[in-house]
């Protein structure tokens, strides 16, 4: 929410000059218009989130930007990564904006968020700047973990990663919500995985202790159809994900429409928040890119598809076209943003690639919260380290 409330500032506070470059006055557009959502399968709930959804101007102009820049970023990543800049495993979220940016625009500040090694862009919408991100991913010592975490380790203020072993966020997420719970902070947790993740056991006992104890904690599955190479159909004996709480109620929903993703989302956090416990949701995304940086994606997927999906579903694309259809926005106000974004990016990735990586001095610090200094020993028994906080 912090993130696309700066991002709005930014994009829709213009200059007079660009105003007389463009060829209609802000004055002209509409202030909102309502549209119709895909009704929601459910599961286990006798109400469902409304099919139609609110957008102002404000609104459109925050998300647009902060999905674009999700995008340039993830590109980005990709071509660092080609160049050997970025190294080891690097997980790219392009394709599945609507379900980050749709989950954080229904979230408040306080909530919190776990999710999996493909990470950056939550890292970003949780108020990781974006040079901060690409510093991770090329790791500097000015990345969001001292360039120690690299891209499936990723943190700040409430959001708890990045996790690196498959499944292994949820029971951590449900950790969470029962401190929020414990605490009294009337928080929720978001706990996401993907559906290569949906058949690990720890899930199904987390489900249990979740739903006994009526944790205040919102399980989401981003279905991309493919876990690594092998599609849905192929790994599940049933791939209705939102039925797999059981005792948990479900939702499943489009998770290429980023107004869908934000009402689903807010229905689910007015669940939790009233007490009746936790809610699974299952978002019905696409990855344009290969599961990670070493897989091309095409060898269980034809281009054929991946060209079909970003044509028709596109969620950068479905959302430009709403609101230039609904008079929200110009396509050449929404181009202006495509440049800005652009620079962005490109500046982002020069500070990324200049900045200096860390001393190996700092290899054994930040191992504890809050501890005093202690010695680490190194590779070897006579290289010593001390680890401060």
């Amino acid at each position: 929410m912090l993130v696309i409330s700066t991002a709005l500032r930014s994009s829709a506070t213009k200059s007079a000059a660009r105003g007389l470059a463009v060829s209609r006055n802000y004055a002209d557009f509409a202030s909102e218009a309502t549209f119709e959502t895909k009704k929601c399968d459910c599961f286990l709930l006798e109400t469902l989130p409304p099919t139609t959804a609110v957008l102002t101007r404000e609104q459109g102009l925050s998300y647009y930007k902060t999905m674009q820049t999700i995008r340039r970023m993830e590109l980005k990543a990709d071509q660092l990564y080609k160049q050997k800049i970025i190294r080891g495993f690097c997980h790219l979220y392009d394709g599945q904006e609507a379900c980050c940016v749709g989950i954080e625009a229904a979230l408040k500040h306080e909530d919190h968020l776990i999710t999996s090694y493909r990470d950056h862009a939550f890292t970003f919408t949780r108020g990781v700047p974006v040079k901060h991100v690409l510093a991770e991913l090329t790791g500097r010592r000015s990345g969001c973990a001292k360039g120690k975490g690299g891209s499936m380790h990723m943190y700040t203020r409430n959001f708890y990663g990045g996790n690196g072993i498959v499944g292994a966020q949820i029971p951590l997420g449900a950790g969470v919500a029962w401190a929020c719970k414990y605490n009294g902070t009337g928080g929720v947790c978001v706990a996401m995985h993907g559906d290569g993740a949906a058949n690990q056991g720890q899930i199904f006992e987390t489900y249990n202790m979740a739903a006994l104890w009526k944790l205040p904690c919102i399980f989401i599955c981003e279905n991309n159809r493919y876990g690594m190479g092998t599609s849905v159909e192929r790994a599940a004996a049933s791939t209705d994900y939102y039925k797999r709480g059981e005792f948990i109620p479900g939702l499943r929903l489009d998770g290429m429409d980023v107004l869908c993703v934000r009402e689903a989302t807010k229905f689910a956090a007015e669940y939790c928040r009233a007490g009746k416990g936790p809610i699974l949701l299952e978002l019905q995304t696409y990855r344009f890119h290969g599961h990670s940086m070493s897989d091309p994606g095409v060898s269980y997927r034809t281009r054929e598809e991946i060209q079909e999906v970003k044509r028709t579903s596109d969620p950068i694309s479905l959302l430009k076209e709403k609101m230039v259809n609904s008079n929200l926005a110009s396509v050449e106000e929404l181009k202006d943003i495509d440049v800005a974004v652009r620079k962005e990016i490109e500046e982002a990735a020069q500070f990324a690639t200049t900045d200096a990586e860390p001393p190996m001095e700092d290899i054994a610090n930040h191992i504890y919260y809050k501890e005093p200094p202690f010695e680490v020993r190194g590779c070897h028994p006579w290289i010593k380290y001390k680890s401060v906080c």
